[in-house]
């Protein structure tokens, strides 16, 4: 907040008219006013003040979108980018310049402070294209920051002082302040925003563009010219693996994968990192799966200087493909990344994919170059017209006219009264310039004056002009030969370092099917995998879902419990599927019933029933396999004439939780088995029956 008293928005209250003494016990008397009319809703949204905040968020988001946040299409850069390279340009003498000098140069172009230029400057030096740093910039691969700008220094690369910079082709504007004038973007003849990327957030939107090979970008214009197809992959100063089925011309996502080799039968090691991730933030991810049970360590040692070199000692158990994959599944190894390509296009945040982005590139190339061609004939016709005058005017000892003349006018008139004869040797008319360069020959000049030399001079620059219009005619063919100089030139500076895979799924479930020992403690009434004391249950994934069936045939879907009370009636405890067919024996009001259902779909931490709503019932008997026969006997009873029966469970048909089963008995039952007791009388009893 500013120290500056704000006005009020309803006016000052100390302009306010104030009461006088004794006004105060006059004013209880008055009367309440009425209560206000009620406001129609429609009335609020056009007041001054709505006014003025929807101007002023509108020209903020504007502003963050267009100079801060989003890049430019017509050269790839961001305004801080742009204003860091026309400095260094400005101040290029082949030298290394200080950093806290170019970024105090910056400064007067761009209106946002000193930090933010010099995290851009670093962050061009690392991507290796435009910009040489001398000193400590950081490391990318640990994440260590850049030293102080004072003690490190930076300069122009050869490609970007060649392909960025012609003011003949550049249009200024005034700066924030306007002392000074700043390009409004710079004739870049290189495709910058694929080759560096971009990753911006501004007012409702961002954009994410990743970085390409540079010498794929050439090949790939070279075919847009040659309406040959191309494709782009990206490519990262990291290097590691990235699979691309799903980019979609930048338009979809990718994912990035580390490079993780065997060291022995006990360590892996890790040799490059995904895009955007480094050894901090790497160790940090695979000490939390361990701190959760799944990746099984002894110990991470890094050892990263100029490469990335992180050690990981598995435990003694440890399957190493299997803790591998962990890597991958559970840390920073492996990373999703969502792409969205938006540029400033004409001023317009646009999105496009990074084809389009490259083709208009290469039609902004084909274009300068065009307007260079047209530039550099325009130069060479005037260095021939120069040639030509300065030729005539000494072969032909024009300057003798001038040894006479007392006046300016009769000096000038002179020389062209000289020259008329030999017009048709001229490329164009003689100007005023073209007189006040013959005027200021020196006589040593004069003297040592070389026709053959002249002729010579000329005679190249003739050959240049017919070179030149022959471009012209053919500019595109002239874009092609270009690209093809600079692949040559610089495409080797710049290998491709990532390697492209398609990446096999990885199933977190099998890699994590032993994570937690799910424990049920009978005598406690308790169940989870943090128990001390109890029966080992089971086997789950922090993935899995637990299913519990108590004896009231209530059952509940939970993820996989700490510690969780669940009584001693618990009668069924698995991990949770859908489709599993159970057989249920119950008890309901001194009938026996028996289904088979599947749960099907359930909301977690949500009790139901698996009998019908309303009834109350007792589960006599309770699995999730298909048993092929049923053993069920009856408590004895005054004549009583059955004592056990047999039923054939497959006999019933697979319904709903929430379906009646069907009618076996009234007897009381005593016991249910999968197997024959060994009490079980083959003779006695008929087959089971099913009533319903």
């Amino acid at each position: 907040m500013s120290d500056i008293e704000q006005p009020s928005l309803f006016g000052d209250p100390d302009d306010a008219p104030r009461p006088a003494k004794g006004a105060a016990k006059a004013s209880a008397k008055v009367t309440a006013p009425p209560p206000a009319a009620p406001v129609d809703e429609k009335d609020l949204g056009d007041g001054p003040l709505h006014r003025l905040m929807d101007s002023n968020f509108l020209q903020y988001a504007s502003y963050v979108i267009r100079d801060r946040a989003i890049p430019e299409i017509e050269d790839g850069l961001k305004p801080v980018q742009r204003r860091i390279l026309y400095s260094l340009n400005q101040n290029d003498d082949g030298r290394f310049i200080k950093v806290a000098n170019i970024v105090g140069y910056t400064m007067q172009f761009h209106p946002h402070g000193d930090a933010s230029i010099g995290d851009a400057l670093v962050t061009l030096v690392n991507r290796g294209y435009l910009i040489e740093g001398q000193g400590n910039f950081g490391n990318i691969h640990t994440g260590d920051p850049a030293a102080a700008p004072r003690y490190i220094e930076c300069r122009l690369t050869d490609l970007a002082a060649t392909q960025l910079f012609n003011d003949d082709l550049t249009e200024f504007i005034p700066t924030y302040d306007g002392r000074k004038k700043e390009p409004v973007v710079l004739p870049a003849k290189l495709p910058l925003l694929l080759m560096l990327g971009a990753d911006g957030i501004a007012v409702g939107l961002s954009t994410r563009i990743l970085p390409h090979n540079f010498g794929e970008l050439l090949q790939a214009q070279i075919a847009i010219l040659q309406k040959k197809p191309f494709k782009l992959l990206p490519d990262f100063p990291q290097g590691a693996l990235v699979d691309v089925r799903e980019y979609d011309e930048g338009r979809g996502k990718v994912r990035l994968r580390a490079v993780i080799e065997q060291k022995d039968e006990a360590t892996l090691v890790v040799r490059e990192l995904p895009y955007g991730v480094n050894t901090e933030m790497l160790i940090a991810s695979i000490e939390d799966a361990v701190k959760k049970g799944k990746i099984k360590t002894k110990a991470i040692r890094d050892y990263t200087a100029g490469k990335v070199e992180i050690e990981i000692a598995l435990a003694p158990d440890a399957d190493i493909a299997q803790a591998k994959q962990a890597l991958y599944a559970f840390s920073l190894c492996e990373l999703s990344a969502s792409l969205r390509p938006i540029v400033i296009k004409e001023q317009r945040p646009v999105e496009m994919s990074v084809h389009d982005i490259l083709r208009h590139n290469t039609k902004r190339l084909v274009e300068l170059l065009r307007k260079e061609l047209q530039i550099e004939r325009k130069k060479i016709d005037e260095a021939l017209q120069s040639a030509s005058l300065v030729r005539l005017f000494i072969l032909h000892r024009i300057y003798k006219r001038i040894e006479e003349c007392k006046t300016a006018p009769e000096v000038k008139q002179a020389i062209l009264d000289g020259l008329t004869p030999f017009r048709d040797q001229l490329r164009r008319d003689i100007s005023g310039a073209d007189l006040d360069l013959l005027l200021a020959i020196p006589i040593r000049r004069i003297s040592l004056y070389d026709l053959n030399k002249s002729r010579k001079e000329e005679d190249d620059l003739l050959a240049d002009f017919a070179a030149v219009e022959q471009n012209l005619t053919d500019v595109t063919g002239y874009s092609i030969k270009y690209l093809k100089n600079l692949y040559r030139d610089y495409a080797d500076l710049h290998p491709r370092r990532t390697r492209v895979e398609a990446f096999d799924a990885i199933e977190m479930r099998e890699l994590t099917a032993k994570e937690f020992t799910l424990v049920h403690d009978k005598d406690k009434g308790y169940f989870g995998y943090d128990i001390d004391g109890g029966e080992p249950a089971f086997h789950c994934s922090s993935y899995d879902k637990i299913i519990l069936v108590w004896n009231d045939c209530r059952y509940r879907v939970i993820p996989p419990p700490e510690k969780l009370f669940v009584d001693k009636n618990l009668v069924y405890a698995a991990i949770y599927d859908r489709d599993r067919v159970m057989t249920l024996v119950y008890e309901s009001d001194g009938i026996t019933h028996m289904k088979r259902f599947a749960f099907g779909g359930v909301i977690q931490n949500k009790d139901y029933l698996c009998i019908p709503e309303g009834e109350t019932g007792q589960a006599l008997f309770f699995a999730d396999n298909q048993p092929a026969t049923l053993y069920v006997k009856y408590a004895p009873r005054k004549g009583q004439q059955i004592h056990q029966q047999e039923f054939d469970p497959k006999k019933i048909a697979v319904r709903t939780p929430k379906t009646r089963g069907i009618q076996i008995t009234t007897k009381r039952v005593t016991d249910i088995a999968t197997q024959k007791p060994r009490n079980w009388d083959d003779k006695a009893g008929p087959k089971g029956a099913f009533l319903d």
